[in-house]
């Protein structure tokens, strides 16, 4: 187990109950470090709010001219929602500013997130007459395919002009594009935590990422590392890109993560945790949500790469983006159960004895985690 105000409200009981759970067990990772001059939020947010619709129990990919029929079918926000949702079930007050369509997916969405995740959203918005983007996603033999629209977003930008007090803030940064709100929020003392895309231009140019200049932290994968460095070897290029950015965190895929940090000189490596992997979608938003949460917490480098992981590990084991993030109660399902198999590598369950003192005391539920997985809109009887 272990390797070395709006429109017509709509029932998301499928995500809410899920959020009541997870309220349920939640655990504060940051009680020990909150005081009155706090910002009101731990995590800043802006991006786009997809509609996901999963297929899933595909015998095999799609083939042109036939009709498949998928054994289930789920819905739930995606986009940027999918690192808000990971976020928030990790114990982060998290603050989202995006547009929202004033369709009925846009509505189910909002409700999601707002009351399903309790997610804040007094800085986004909904747009009069733009509906919301839709992702469609296949998954099948652990893999997915996703077919996605949308129009232009509407001219105003949802971030803010001064974007509120957070401890933290994830962005995406675009090649040769600067968003103002990152330097105004660096200015403030949030912390940056960068994440990036592949570079559609083919220059990989770190020049290019311009705001990077403003983050603490700079998540890549592997392959994005090694292009934006020039070198042939991902722990190489974390080291390369620690001189742009303070703390260079490279994730290799089934073998695990490597981070570097210059200012104490610190680096650390841990092996990815073997599971089955039914739909990687919305993993990467995951392992930045456990990163940034050790992060804020205050945990050695080596603590937030193996809690990174982990919770990356348990939302490939279920289908979707935000539907499949865990919360602790699969956090601590899974420690108790790892602990409980004959046969573990002692020095593999060291790695992860940090989690005791931070895992809901009574297991809620068994392991593994079936989550159940909410379909859209069915309209509350008044």
């Amino acid at each position: 187990m272990i390797a070395s105000g709006k429109g017509p409200s709509y029932d998301t009981a499928g995500i809410g109950e899920t959020g009541q759970r997870q309220a349920a067990a939640q655990v504060d990772p940051l009680a020990g470090l909150r005081g009155p001059g706090d910002p009101p939020w731990d995590v800043y947010l802006t991006g786009t709010v997809f509609l996901d619709i999963i297929f899933t129990g595909l015998a095999s990919a799609p083939v042109r001219g036939t009709e498949s029929w998928a054994r289930g079918m789920g819905s739930s926000p995606g986009g940027v929602a999918n690192m808000a949702t990971a976020l928030a079930r990790l114990g982060l007050k998290t603050s989202l500013a995006a547009a929202f369509g004033s369709d009925h997916y846009g509505e189910y969405c909002w409700d999601a997130l707002a009351q399903g995740e309790g997610i804040d959203l007094s800085l986004s918005r909904t747009v009069s007459g733009w509906h919301s983007p839709v992702t469609v996603s296949m998954a099948y033999e652990g893999e997915r395919t996703m077919v996605s629209h949308g129009h232009e977003p509407p001219p105003e930008e949802p971030a803010p002009d001064c974007p509120p007090r957070a401890r933290a803030a994830v962005a995406s940064l675009v090649p040769g594009r600067r968003a103002p709100w990152i330097a105004q929020a660096a200015s403030k003392g949030t912390r940056i935590f960068g994440d990036v895309g592949w570079d559609e231009t083919g220059e990989w140019d770190l020049a290019g990422l311009a705001d990077l200049e403003h983050c603490e932290a700079f998540l890549p994968n592997a392959e994005e590392a090694m292009r934006y460095t020039g070198t042939s070897c991902p722990r190489e290029a974390a080291h390369a890109l620690t001189a742009h950015v303070p703390v260079a965190v490279v994730t290799l895929g089934a073998e695990g993560a490597y981070a570097v940090d210059r200012r104490t000189g610190e680096a650390a490596e841990v092996p990815a945790i073997a599971v089955e992997a039914l739909d990687p979608t919305g993993a990467g938003d995951v392992f930045v949500a456990g990163f940034v949460t050790g992060t804020l917490a205050g945990w050695p480098l080596a603590d937030r790469l193996a809690f990174a992981g982990l919770t990356a590990a348990l939302s490939v084991q279920e289908f979707g983006g935000s539907l499949s993030a865990p919360g602790w109660s699969e956090i601590g399902a899974w420690w108790r159960k790892v602990q409980s198999v004959a046969g573990q590598d002692p020095t593999a369950l060291h790695r992860y004895g940090f989690l005791a003192d931070l895992v809901p005391a009574e297991q809620a539920r068994p392991w593994p985690l079936r989550r159940a997985v909410p379909t859209i809109g069915f309209r509350r009887s008044a």
